[in-house]
């Protein structure tokens, strides 16, 4: 940890020492929130973001709030090491070829509805008809199962410093954890205005109580949402290992590993049990894999958690955007981004101006933020991109 701010309600303890002023206003209301608990964490790769920073951590009592979490629920990434430790240019070429024919990337979806059985069910003790927004949204949702979606999103094909190849996957819960982020902090935002909150509209961080209906509600359709993102992270999965398949004679897969990081939970801290959420940030439990990628240009990394209490046993999502999307299409030199990348010799996706808010310099330098972190994780593998799929 770099710093402690005390000038709040609560302490925010920050693991990067150039936070931005528009971050660190965001991280002070949430400090300020009256059901904020003990301190608001701020991991190295923070940035703004809609009312809470990307990269916050933040426990509350008995209430949870939609934009603490996000728009993308259960957006999270995954990663297998194949048995494979040769491949070509060819090779990697054949294999990106197949997977955009049998992924769809940006607002693209499947054509066809993919099989229920692919689909997530609700808790033990609840049905669709429980979750309004997610039973109105199921029957699309059963077309962007196993579709990668755009922005950050990603595939990638990886050689480790274990020399294995290994695939990487970043992608999240699509529309359906779009509509059920909206309709819930609407509704939020509704309800805090009837009880007159104390809480400026402005600060974007309207709650629901856990007992409430709504809170309830919303705590049952953002569940679904994240086991809907890891559905759709693990039909990828296999749409990729079968593409490996068909390239090379023989190959193995090891551990599926997945980590998710825009989520509340309940958790107990410091003897209490509250509603963690994660913006931004995944969990880092003592002995827990988790999965830290860069950006396309970078590292990624494979780690284990240390189970820190000082970050809620949490860390890092990734890198962090260091320039915003329109920012990075108006600064940033096509050629420049592109001549790093070929330099590398990496298959990348930047191909047009508008490809610049994924170039390598739209991001900070994950080597500073690995090592901003090094209390909250230990390295366990060192992943470098060799071909980029994005939407």
């Amino acid at each position: 940890m770099k710093k402690t701010v005390n000038t709040e309600s609560i302490p925010i303890k920050l693991w990067l020492d150039d936070i931005d002023e528009e971050t660190l206003e965001q991280a002070k209301n949430l400090a300020n929130l009256p059901f904020a608990f003990h301190h608001i964490a701020i991991m190295p790769d923070a940035h703004v973001g809609y009312g809470m920073p990307i990269g916050g951590i933040m426990a509350a009592q008995d209430m949870v709030v939609p934009n603490a979490v996000g728009v993308d629920i259960g957006c999270g990434m995954c990663a297998q090491k194949t048995s494979i430790t040769e491949i070509t240019r060819d090779d990697l070429l054949s294999i990106m070829g197949m997977l955009r024919k049998s992924i769809p990337v940006g607002f693209k979806r499947h054509k066809k509805k993919q099989d229920k059985k692919l689909m997530p069910r609700p808790e033990e003790g609840f049905s669709l008809s429980h979750l309004p927004v997610v039973e109105q949204e199921y029957e699309n949702a059963r077309t962007q199962i196993g579709t990668l979606g755009g922005g950050n999103h990603f595939i990638e094909i990886q050689r480790g410093s274990d020399n294995y190849i290994w695939i990487m996957i970043h992608s999240g819960s699509r529309n359906l954890g779009f509509r059920v982020a909206h309709y819930y902090n609407k509704l939020a935002a509704k309800l805090n205005t009837e009880w007159n909150s104390e809480i400026p509209g402005n600060w974007q961080l309207a709650y629901l109580p856990i007992d409430s209906d709504p809170g309830r509600c919303y705590l049952q359709e953002m569940k679904f949402c994240v086991e809907f993102a890891l559905a759709n992270r693990k039909l990828m999965m296999e749409r990729i290992r079968e593409a490996f398949t068909l390239n090379f004679e023989k190959v193995e897969f090891g551990s599926f590993i997945n980590i998710a990081h825009n989520y509340a939970s309940l958790e107990r801290h410091y003897q209490k049990k509250v509603i963690v959420h994660r913006k931004g940030a995944t969990s880092a439990n003592k002995g827990e894999m988790g999965i830290i990628p860069g950006s396309q240009g970078s590292n990624s990394y494979i780690v284990r958690g240390k189970g820190s209490q000082e970050s809620f046993k949490s860390c890092s999502h990734g890198a962090g955007r260091k320039l915003g999307r329109k920012q990075a299409q108006r600064r940033l030199d096509l050629q420049e981004e592109k001549k790093k990348l070929n330099e590398m010799q990496i298959i990348h996706a930047i191909r047009n101006k508008d490809d610049l808010d994924e170039a390598t310099s739209a991001y900070k330098d994950i080597d500073k933020v690995m090592a901003n972190q090094k209390d909250l994780v230990d390295v366990v593998e060192t992943l470098q991109p060799l071909g980029v799929i994005k939407g």
